[in-house]
């Protein structure tokens, strides 16, 4: 079986990180297996050690996992021998260099090596469990391991192996036999059928075949790391040991980067995207450190796409789209590195042991610095910095930021997940039929299995058939109502809110307004047609918004998301830049003439490549079964689909783009209505203006230029207010001057002007260091309405010269009030939280500067 996508078909976790992770389910009995024997190359990525890719021989982010599985065929015989006949004759390793581990009650496998593959006992280590047994989680298919590792140093004797001495031995080949189920009290009992998994590194195993020191400099990996070096103008082998390991980082993490996006991973902050970005922005970092000053990442991604494409051929299909990805993502990391690592090496400067939570995260939100990039470079220079402070910061700009999630009710899930195998699927008749009689074959109250509920229960209702679609690809789930039979003397009625499907069984939930349900029962299921038209209508509405996009503004553009709901549609898609007014006027115009020609469509079922071979573009990422359902808009749009549709664009009425914008980095989203949707939004529109035009007393025609004259009023009434602000604010600094104090040649001012912005406040103190000259030292303090502490100081280029830094004076001071800051040595500025600590701060800012100037405070 060909590699699966890095994205990983499994809610509890991020990416792929192991070769068996896409047979997950087929292990834990949740599905069948495609065939009894497979092997597959898998693609993975993990990040959990990154801080040790590039330092030793063998981590990385991205790897390629060998595996071959049994489901229920061979087992523990026949897997050691394959494994050790693959490794011997195939790969022609010498028995003499191997070493075998098992687990330390496994005498089965043991009593295998030994005596019917010959392994010398001193060459077979028993281990415990926490090295040689695999489980799946703490209850369910579990089993021991046996590895096979290399010895690159068999001279040194059979006596005292020691295979945690990775300097002398290498795991390259794991062997897992399936064998037995654990109980939720941890008892275990035998499979009735016994699996095999198994797993051999591919870089591990070039290493040893290519007789390598270590993995980064084996034909996989070099031809990258010697490329980095060219652009660096050094020379790998003659590099000092920190360079080389930035070569080889890059190295690593470009072989993940072009995956990840090829796989349909933009760089964002959250998810997949967090992961890519700090990827992103490791490698750009790594090659300033060893003198790439200028962009490269895309000479770099062109050389991972040319090093990888023959094994995997999607990298070339999607080449363009990973070079404009990181692109993107250097010029917009390289305008904000330069920056950020000014605003970190003066932070370093100024703390002595570390970097606070608080200025982390300016860090990451302002500059794009990922927490594990400031980390680095603060361990580099001997300092910590504060996570449970940024965790903090974060949690607080989560919050603020927080957007509406749909609740998945994961109680009737689990619920679900436990009748499946005891019933039959539901069969789906939506396509042609808005009416059906069916049967309840499961009920679910409170997430609890029930045999009957009554009169305002809410109830999952699972039916063996229903024409309400479920919600899926993005298109809501249907709504309408379940009564009982003509024939039925009950009065039952539910409505229904949403309908979704989980493991081939729909469940139709809502309240039951009259009557009393049972398992068994037959029902009428009626779906709402006024809201399945206006569905149908955004839903065929999407596929020609994707069609027109590929025409008028891209042909590369693919779809990267979408919502077909009953008042509106939401499209996201792959494209960098902003579509102007002029062409999104250009798109809409066209879906409409497309809407007017009133075209057919046609709908088809037929094997997944016999679609593709068509042209059928398919949603990236998605998974499809062999056959699948076409629906073709002939001449216009051609999708593989699940969803349903009007049966001519003219049913579709009339198309409006509502707005176009921006939703992560490379992702834009376009949100419509179509349909009968459309009539309320102009009416409200409508509205809404004859309003503004009555409120201003002008016509409606007239309205923008009004408000531009109001903007431009208002503009200037701000600008009066801040020249006020400012002169006044100015006005009470050089009052203070009376406050000055003379000490010898030097004069100190240290005061508050309190509910004063830090700009001004900034302006203010260089006023007074001006209007006192180079012997001054300046330090203003305010707290504003909301109760945040700003401090400013600014000192005179004499008190410089004798060694004062505002930047490392003043980050103490705002510590007091528990925040921080820098700046230059002769003008920083800093803030804190803590407002009732802010006169004890100036009186010690006053002493700071008395006590520097090597004089006695007094007061």
């Amino acid at each position: 079986m060909a590699s699966a996508s890095l994205i990983p078909d499994d809610p509890t976790v991020l990416l792929t990180i192991a070769g068996m992770l896409p047979f997950k389910p087929i292990f834990l009995g949740q599905q069948k297996p495609p065939a009894l024997r497979v092997t597959t190359a898998q693609k993975c990525i993990r990040t959990n050690d990154i801080e040790n890719v590039g330092r030793t021989a063998r981590h990385h982010t991205f790897f390629e996992m060998l595996g071959n599985f049994s489901f229920g065929d061979y087992f523990k015989q026949q897997a050691i021998s394959w494994a050790w006949e693959l490794s011997t004759q195939v790969f022609a390793l010498n028995p003499a260099n191997l070493v075998v581990s098992v687990f330390d009650e496994d005498n089965e496998a043991a009593d295998i090596w030994e005596n019917i593959i010959g392994v010398s006992p001193k060459r077979i280590i028993r281990m415990g469990a926490s090295d040689n047994f695999w489980a799946a989680g703490p209850t369910g298919p579990c089993g021991p391991c046996s590895e096979i590792y290399y010895d690159f140093t068999p001279h040194l004797g059979d006596d005292n192996i020691n295979l945690e001495d990775d300097t002398r031995f290498i795991e390259f080949y794991n062997l897992v036999f399936m064998e037995s189920n654990r109980d939720a009290n941890g008892h275990l009992t035998p499979l009735a059928t016994k699996n095999i998994d198994t797993g051999m590194g591919l870089e591990r195993m070039a290493q040893i075949l290519q007789k390598k020191s270590n993995n980064y400099e084996t034909d996989l990996i070099y031809p990258l790391v010697e490329k980095a070096a060219k652009l660096a103008k050094i020379d790998y082998m003659y590099a000092d040991e920190k360079s080389k390991a930035s070569l080889k980082i890059i190295g690593d993490h470009c072989r993940a980067i072009i995956h990840l996006v090829s796989d349909g991973v933009t760089a964002s902050n959250l998810g997949r995207g967090y992961i890519l970005r700090r990827l992103l922005r490791r490698v750009v970092r790594h090659g300033r450190l060893v003198g790439i000053n200028k962009p490269f990442l895309v000479t770099i991604g062109k050389a991972s796409i040319e090093l990888m494409v023959k094994t995997y051929p999607q990298l070339n299909i999607r080449k363009q789209t990973i070079l404009n990805e990181l692109e993107r993502e250097e010029a917009r990391f390289l305008g904000t590195l330069e920056r950020g690592e000014k605003l970190l090496a003066e932070l370093i400067e100024s703390n002595s042991k570390y970097i606070s939570g608080e200025q982390a995260f300016e860090l990451y939100d302002t500059y794009g610095f990922p927490l594990e990039l400031t980390q680095e470079i603060t361990e580099e220079n001997g300092l910590t910095v504060d996570v449970a402070g940024f965790e903090s910061a974060m949690n607080a700009q989560r919050q603020r930021a927080k957007e509406a999630k749909i609740n998945i009710d994961v109680t009737v899930q689990s619920v679900i997940d436990k009748i499946a195998d005891n019933i039959e699927g539901t069969k789906f008749y939506g396509y042609h039929a808005l009416e059906y009689s069916s049967r309840i074959i499961a009920l679910i109250v409170n997430g609890e299995v029930v045999q009957e509920a009554s009169e305002d229960d809410v109830v999952g209702l699972v039916l063996d058939a229903t024409p309400f679609y479920g919600e899926s690809g993005g298109q809501v789930g249907d709504r309408g109502t379940i009564t009982g039979l003509p024939s039925d003397k009950r009065n039952l009625k539910i409505a229904i809110d949403s309908v979704f499907h989980c493991r081939g069984l729909f469940v139709h939930s809502g309240r039951i307004q009259a009557g009393k349900v049972r398992i068994g029962d037959s029902v009428r299921a009626q779906v709402d047609y006024r809201l399945r038209r206006k569905v149908q209508a955004h839903h065929t509405a999407t596929h020609l918004l994707q069609a027109a996009l590929k025409k008028l503004i891209d042909s590369s553009i693919t779809q990267a998301g979408s919502l077909v709901d009953f008042d509106h549609l939401r499209f996201d898609f792959h494209y960098s830049d902003h579509i102007p007014v002029d062409k999104l006027n250009d798109i809409e115009n066209l879906i409409n003439d497309w809407i007017a020609e009133s075209h057919l469509l046609e709908v088809s079922q037929m094997k997944l490549e016999q679609a593709k071979a068509k042209g059928a573009i398919a949603m990236f990422g998605e998974k499809y079964g062999a056959e699948v359902r076409v629906i073709d808009v002939p001449g216009l749009s051609m999708e593989l689909c699940g969803g349903t549709h009007v049966t001519n664009t003219g049913e579709i009425g009339l198309f409006k783009i509502i707005s176009e914008a921006g939703v992560a980095s490379g992702i834009r989203r376009i949100e419509a209505i179509a349909g009968t949707a459309v009539l309320p939004y102009l009416n409200e529109r409508d509205t809404l203006t004859k309003e503004l035009g009555d409120q201003l007393k002008v016509p409606v025609h007239q309205l923008v230029t009004r408000i531009e004259t109001l903007q431009e009023e208002l503009k200037a009434t701000n600008k009066s207010l801040t020249l006020a602000r400012s002169a006044l604010v100015s006005s009470q600094a050089m009052a203070l001057i009376s406050n000055v104090e003379n000490v010898n040649d030097f004069q100190i001012l240290v005061a508050s002007l309190n509910e004063v912005e830090a700009s001004l406040l900034q302006t203010a103190a260089k006023e007074l260091q001006e209007k006192l000259g180079d012997n001054s030292a300046i330090c203003l303090g305010s707290v504003s309405e909301s109760g945040k502490v700003n401090f400013v100081a600014v000192f005179g280029k004499n008190v410089v010269n004798i060694g004062q830094h505002a930047g490392k004076f003043v980050g103490s001071i705002a510590k007091i009030c528990g925040g921080g800051g820098g700046g230059r040595p002769s003008i920083a500025q800093a803030g804190g939280r803590d407002k009732e600590s802010f006169e004890h701060a100036l009186q010690i800012a006053k002493q700071e500067l008395m006590s520097f100037l090597n004089l006695t405070y007094c007061k």
